[in-house]
């Protein structure tokens, strides 16, 4: 179990060094993340590097045995770099430039950055490969972060290299885009801009595909360093920081590419319920690449700076969250930063050291949870226990966020997070994966606004009832096809004959946050015998008009019992093969939800990891280890036995206080 932070020796006299490796061990740390922001230290000038400070700093922590994670440093540029080549500097939309003074001030498709980071990447590498401190490389630093997209010309240049090797005739371009439509055909790759401002609405499908293009940029700047780390004959393995649902780089397609997952989170104290975030989040990055344990690579000891206000953690918080990710498949707890910077734009954000010293609650909760972490036993690899599947996919994410739909106001994380906190209330493992992913492993599968949904996803969710699956489906589902272009026949072309229903209209309602004197239907109630024992329940942002096939065999388990569709289907079910495929024509508010997802998972047969224990109580499962973290509320007797994970007692039920939190191996 490593534990640790980002390390930022340059900040710093190097007279201060010898204390702070002190201090670490006094700690527990095992493992410090260095030289993240470090290319201007590295590389004064441009074909001049200065390794000595370096050494000297690796050297001092290999004889204080703490491990290196060491950073490529190419997250932000230099000042001599953008000064020379100010054709690196990234654009927005409306052509205006991002400057220095900040950080991630490059754009990734600029053959001018790749070039300079990766002559840094490389002499890093060449240098350190076989040093015995370095076990981990860790490349660049949250790709995209701040820089969410790039419209610069070398953007533009790359985007039609990109069009050309996807499409490669610009015929078949136009096909994919309908540029019929608007007179935007094109007669050359040469034509075609970024979506940069415009006049009205842009094309859906090249807005689709230039956010696939910026993942694939910013990916690519990632593998050119992996492979220059390899040929200068590293064996360690090689990451680089996700940041769990982050909208512009598809994780899912990175995931294969990074030997280690490792993510940063910050769930906000001011918000009693970030703890489902924050779980949701762990999942997410574990199911990522469920085969290898995760590191939590970056988290607050106590507040944050950025937010408008940044409220501490509780006492306990710290430790519980940690044991909540370590619960949830991560073999690594590390923090921003080992010693709070003394100036800079992050100066308030808190760390394993903070500014007021050892004599501090944060010093005493950091050394507490080095001791405690040391104590574990190895870990089983992240959990595959879950019996639900949670259907997330980040190109059906770009797309249900697009303009110009029945219904605009469509947030996919919002509703997604709202379905896993229903699931999460009822401790429940569950998988966030692509569709194409959900098999024979799962009882339950939920997805929820799958509006593109590609061939493949589609034939294995189907796959997947026959098979014996419960899926509950929509609504906004198997709308349109990869390309965002509808298919022949209408909406739900792909499940409707499994569901045994149609999709004739989206009914659009009115926002629940809009403004108070905006006209039109703001809910659609429903109810059924199987749902909160009969009572209405509230649908929200969309209220569909849902026919039943005739002669399939689907049967109305919940109606609209208000607005214009009154006695219209809400929520159906058809047995498909040995499974049940049900179909949910609205977005439930939070009660909602809630009922709905009780019944089908007494429907599906899901039981909680441990039962009975009440909603601020959290139950994991990996593999022999279940976590239960109380998350502030009321003290709870927990039904667990087995052995502590840590101290190696055996325990038939734990006592938890507000922010206690228990690892129980049921072997």
């Amino acid at each position: 179990m490593h534990y640790g932070a980002d390390y930022n020796p340059d900040q710093w006299p190097e007279d201060i060094w010898p204390d702070d490796v002190a201090r670490m061990r006094e700690a527990g740390v095992t493992m410090v993340s260095l030289g993240i922001f470090s290319w201007s230290r590295i590389q004064p000038r441009e074909g001049e590097f200065d390794f000595d400070w370096l050494d000297r700093v690796i050297d001092l922590l290999h004889e204080g045995g703490i491990a290196v994670d060491l950073a490529t440093a190419t997250a932000s540029p230099p000042p001599w770099a953008t000064a020379a080549y100010p054709e690196m500097l990234p654009q927005d939309e409306n052509g205006a430039t991002y400057w220095p003074g900040s950080r991630q001030q490059f754009a990734p498709s600029s053959p001018v950055y790749r070039r300079l980071a990766g002559e840094l990447v490389a002499a890093l590498a060449g240098r350190y490969a076989q040093h015995p401190a370095v076990v981990m490389w860790h490349v660049n630093n949250e790709y995209g972060c701040h820089l969410n997209m790039d419209f610069s010309d070398a953007a533009r240049d790359a985007f039609r290299r990109w069009l050309a090797a996807r499409y490669g005739t610009i015929d078949a371009l136009n096909a994919a885009w309908g540029t019929n439509f608007w007179s935007q055909r094109y007669a050359s790759f040469e034509e075609v801009f970024p979506p940069r401002k415009a006049p009205y609405s842009p094309n859906p499908t090249q807005m689709l595909d230039y956010r696939r293009f910026t993942s694939d940029m910013l990916l690519e700047c990632y593998l050119m360093e992996r492979d220059l780390i390899r040929a200068a004959g590293a064996t360690q393995p090689i990451t680089t920081n996700f940041m769990g649902p982050f909208k512009p780089a598809d994780y899912a397609k990175w995931a294969e590419h990074v030997d280690l997952v490792s993510d940063d989170a910050y769930p906000d104290p001011n918000d009693p319920e970030s703890f489902r975030a924050a779980a949701f989040q762990r999942d997410l990055v574990r199911s990522l690449k469920p085969e290898v344990p995760w590191i939590l690579m970056e988290q607050a000891t106590n507040a944050v700076n950025w937010r408008p206000w940044n409220a501490p953690k509780a006492p306990g918080q710290m430790a519980a969250l940690s044991a909540q990710a370590i619960g949830r498949g991560a073999d690594g707890i590390l923090f921003f930063q080992w010693r709070q910077s003394r100036s800079g734009a992050e100066k308030f954000h808190s760390a394993l050291l903070p500014h007021a010293g050892t004599d501090t609650r944060t010093w005493r909760e950091v050394v507490a949870l080095g001791e405690q972490l040391a104590a574990l036993p190895a870990l089983p690899a992240g959990p595959r226990d879950a019996r639900v599947a949670l259907v997330f996919d980040w190109e059906n994410w770009w797309a249900v966020e697009g303009t110009d739909h029945p219904q605009n106001a469509l947030d996919y994380l919002a509703v997604v997070q709202r379905w896993y906190r229903a699931l999460h209330r009822r401790h429940v493992q569950v998988d966030l994966i692509a569709p194409e992913r959900v098999d024979h492993r799962y009882a339950l599968a939920i997805a929820p606004l799958a509006y593109l949904l590609r061939d493949e996803g589609a034939a294995a969710l189907r796959t997947f009832v026959e098979g014996g699956g419960h899926l509950l489906a929509g609504p906004f589902t198997d709308v349109v096809d990869a390309d965002d272009r509808f298919r022949d026949g209408g909406f739900l072309t792909q499940l409707g004959p499994l569901l045994g229903v149609r999709l004739e209209d989206f009914g659009a309602l009115v926002p629940t946050d809009a403004a108070p004197d905006a006209p039109g239907e703001r809910e659609a109630r429903f109810a059924g015998s199987g749902l909160a024992g009969g009572a209405e329940l509230v649908g929200t942002l969309v209220a569909e008009e849902l026919h039943l096939i005739e002669g399939a065999d689907a049967a109305v388990e919940a109606a609209f019992t208000s607005g214009r569709l009154a006695g219209h289907p809400a929520l159906t079910r058809r047995a498909g093969g040995r499974g049940i495929a049900r179909y949910l024509g609205t977005v439930p508010d939070e009660d909602g939800v809630q009922s709905v997802v009780d019944h089908v998972l007494a429907d599906a047969g899901v039981a909680p990891v441990v039962a009975g224990l009440p909603e601020h109580v959290e139950g994991a499962r990996r593999g022999d280890l279940v976590t239960v973290i109380n998350h502030g509320g009321d003290p709870v007797d927990v039904p667990v036995a087995g052995v502590d994970a840590i101290t190696g007692e055996r325990v038939d039920g734990v006592r938890l206080d507000a922010w206690d939190w228990a690892l129980v191996l049921e072997r």
